[in-house]
Formats: structure tokens, C-alpha cells, sequence
């Protein structure tokens, strides 16, 4: 959440979250917050959440996508944890759908097996079993699902192939 701030007109915050807008993609969710902790009202904060709207500043899809996009290629997570993390947002399912479809397949599947492998290469201690748990929990956390980690993981108990013989 945001901090409280001292009481905007509904002039003042019109001009702040155009400048706000225009600078990155927002969402409803994130906007409503800001506004609402500025003092403005439910109503005016729809007024002018309608205008961005209206003047392309603000869209739920553009957001949908930039946020799905993002997080996975820099902070490579998963689409299950990308897809929790939009609906937090209040994001539509249409736009989530949307913005997981335009994460290509091959990169996803890809990611996940560096993932994997660079788990499994820095987790030495412990029997194989407490390998494969702590790189299957690992996984899971980082937002891929359990039938993903379930194809990868006997793949790598069977020796994956280095980056050098791919």
C-alpha cells in the first residue's frame, strides 16, 4: 500500500497519474490506491481512472502483458506465479490468458530447465531424495507448475546434457 499523502484535488491528481501513467504500465488496482491514498474519494478516483482509460493511459491488457513479460525475463517466474501475482492485482482473466500466451512455450520450458539445472548442480549435500525435494520446492516457488517440475526433474536424476552438448 501506499503511504498517505496530503489531500489532492482531483486537478492535481489528474495531472500526477497522467505523468504517472505515461511513465510506466499500470494497473486499476495500483491507481485506485495511489489515488485513494491521496485523499481523493471512490468516486472521484473512478472519474479520473475512467479519463487515463478513455485517453489510453491506463490499459488493464498492456499492463497484463508488460507485468507477465517482465517478471519472467528478469525475475524468471513462472506462469502460475505470474498469473497469481495479476490476479492480486484484480487483472481480468481474458488479460492474464492473454499476457501467459505471449510467453512462447519454448522459452518457458527452457527457463525452467536452467532453473532446474542450476538447482540441482548448487544443492550437494544430502541424499539424492533431499536433492530432488529441495529443486522440486524450489520450482514450485518460482512459480512453475507441478506437472512441469514433474517432467523435468527425472530428466535431470538422469544426467542432463551440459549448456556445451545442447
Amino acid at each position: 500500500m501506499y503511504q498517505k499523502q496530503d489531500r489532492w484535488t482531483p486537478a492535481q491528481a489528474w495531472e500526477k497519474m497522467k505523468g504517472w501513467c505515461a511513465w510506466q504500465e499500470r494497473c486499476q488496482h495500483d491507481v485506485m490506491d495511489k489515488l485513494r491514498g491521496a485523499g481523493l474519494t471512490a468516486n472521484e478516483a473512478d472519474i479520473i481512472i475512467a479519463r487515463l482509460i478513455e485517453e489510453n493511459y491506463l490499459n488493464e491488457e498492456r499492463f497484463a502483458i508488460q507485468f507477465a513479460g517482465g517478471h519472467f525475463r528478469l525475475k524468471k517466474w513462472g506462469k502460475t506465479k505470474i498469473a497469481y501475482a495479476l490476479r492480486q492485482k484484480k487483472i481480468s482473466e481474458y488479460c492474464i490468458k492473454k499476457a501467459l500466451a505471449d510467453i512462447p512455450d519454448e522459452d518457458h520450458d527452457a527457463v525452467l530447465r536452467k532453473l532446474a539445472m542450476a538447482k540441482w548442480e548448487a544443492v550437494k549435500a544430502g541424499t539424492p531424495a533431499q536433492r530432488w525435494a529441495k529443486t522440486k520446492t524450489y520450482l514450485l516457488q518460482k512459480g512453475f507448475s507441478s506437472a512441469e517440475v514433474g517432467r523435468v526433474l527425472p530428466w535431470l536424476q538422469r544426467g542432463a546434457p551440459t549448456d556445451d552438448a545442447e
